[in-house]
């Protein structure tokens, strides 16, 4: 690794404790205020933490080296994120936010069940949080490996070193600041993401002479590249619009919507969000189409190496950032991945170590603790979820991570429909969402590790659907009058109309 380059990562990493440090002294007297920044977060804030706790590393390398290697025709996934979040925030953030309130302040989404839902069983809280520490566990220990491979090629530094350095960072900032310290940090990396993914396409476009000269090499190489249908099919196109279903039901995202300070805050806060959206997954898509021109006009080595494979092409944005910039630019870069994926490890972390602490430890250990020693709880569980995440990822198993690619499906399927009935249906009953929380993730998990005909089908198509009619017909079948979350449903709809 250049010296320039290191001297960048090292401020980059130092900038995220000093973040974490901060708000350790900001913001942390309590669970609540470690969990979900005692609801005090900006719009501004909230906006590019969920963005950048979304998109990962999958922005800034899986986006990019799949439209190096395919051209337009899977730019339907993108558009079906976009849509996707953009409906997150119009039908289920103002909901969220104040009926998370309005049912006696629930501060996680298991909770937040079984308060809407008066379930006296335990069950839909107990289950939903298993969803949440088995798959984010999973999920995290992937973002870790990322991190790891991240250091590995562009640094050529031992993997396990990566994977050390990446955790060691993350955990230290979600530790020390909690809530506050992801969302902050995520703001800062949301922040290096869209510079980088504007900055680099713009100054690739004027290497090779312009757009007009970039369409020429492009089509020169394959006029498919830049048609949205060439390769696709009607099949396949509903799969990757179907993306967008699975925003309702991701926890690290729609955690963000329960923190926000004021609910009316959320309309901004989907303005600078969906801009900030519409801006880094553009500048994703070029970094892509544009590598096609410029590896085949002045590289023709790295042309026919990324040609090889997609998980070759996906280190285009590595490539860009290494031949145009100096390197110490190439460095601040460079970090925009890491941000991408440190933003992703650290939301799902404190995320999982909440549903451990809140919803698991809580009801059955720490009814009669003080605040102080449930937020030492919430500390202790950030690092015992790190631990076997960190211990997962020195040493990958194909089923592991096979399965973590699924859990954006899982979640969607299980959570989504939940959380849309439990927002905007009265009727719905805590039977009906238990059994569909529970036939959504089966099916997703049925779908991709069983043979069938039907593999091109994305599998939270068929996971969210059943997930829906399971949830309605037993809610019709199971449904009793309750003037308790009648009221708390109809508070919820006042204090919205008034906003």
């Amino acid at each position: 690794m250049e010296i320039f380059e290191t001297i960048s990562i090292s401020l980059y990493l130092l900038l995220m404790l000093a973040i974490g440090v901060y708000s350790y002294r900001k913001s942390t007297s309590n669970s609540e205020e470690f969990l979900i920044g005692g609801r005090k977060i900006g719009a501004v804030v909230t906006a590019l933490s969920a963005g950048a706790a979304d998109m990962s590393g999958w922005l800034l390398m899986g986006l990019p080296g799949a439209m190096y290697f395919s051209g337009l025709g899977s730019i339907w996934l993108v558009i079906g994120v976009t849509v996707g979040a953009y409906l997150n925030y119009i039908f289920v953030a103002p909901r969220l936010r104040v009926y998370t309130e309005v049912s006696q302040n629930a501060i996680t989404l298991p909770v937040f069940f079984e308060n809407r839902y008066k379930d006296k069983t335990h069950l839909l809280k107990i289950t939903s949080s298993v969803f949440i520490l088995i798959f984010f566990t999973l999920y995290t220990s992937a973002g870790m490996v990322a991190g790891g491979k991240l250091f590995e090629s562009a640094f050529h530094l031992d993997y396990s070193t990566g994977v050390w350095i990446t955790s060691m960072v993350v955990v230290m900032y979600t530790f020390m600041g909690g809530f506050l310290a992801v969302s902050l940090t995520d703001f800062v990396q949301g922040t290096i993401m869209v510079l980088a993914l504007i900055i680099v396409p713009i100054v690739a476009l004027n290497e090779l002479g312009g757009v007009n000269e970039t369409i020429n090499l492009i089509n020169s190489k394959g006029s498919h590249y830049l048609d949205f249908f060439e390769g696709t099919t009607t099949i396949g196109i509903i799969s990757l619009l179907a993306w967008g279903l699975g925003y309702f039901g991701q926890p690290h995202i729609l955690v963000r919507f329960m923190a926000i300070e004021h609910p009316e805050d959320l309309t901004k806060a989907r303005r600078v969000g969906i801009s900030w959206m519409i801006f880094t997954v553009i500048g994703a898509v070029l970094v892509g189409l544009i590598g096609i021109a410029y590896t085949m006009k002045l590289d023709i080595a790295t042309m026919q190496l990324f040609d090889s494979s997609q998980k070759e092409a996906e280190t285009v944005f590595i490539y860009f950032s290494r031949v145009l910039f100096h390197p110490l630019v190439s460095g601040f870069l460079l970090s925009a991945i890491l941000a991408a994926i440190m933003s992703t490890i650290s939301s799902q972390l404190l995320v999982t170590s909440s549903s451990l602490t809140e919803d698991i430890y809580k009801p059955f250990y720490g009814q009669n603790k003080s605040s102080k020693h449930l937020l030492l709880v919430s500390r202790l569980a950030v690092l015992a979820v790190a631990a076997i995440a960190l211990l997962l990822s020195l040493h990958p198993k194909d089923n592991i991570l096979n399965l973590v690619g699924n859990a954006w499906a899982g979640f969607g399927a299980a959570f989504g429909p939940l959380i849309l009935l439990a927002l905007l249906n009265p009727k719905s009953t805590w039977q009906g969402a238990l059994w569909g929380m529970l036939a959504g993730g089966v099916v997703v998990l049925l779908w991709v590790y069983f043979e069938h005909p039907y593999k091109d089908i994305y599998e939270i198509i068929p996971g969210f659907i059943i997930a829906l009619l399971v949830n309605l017909i037993i809610s019709a079948i199971t449904y009793k009058p309750d003037q308790v979350i009648t009221d708390e449903f109809n508070h919820m709809e006042s204090i919205l109309q008034s906003k």
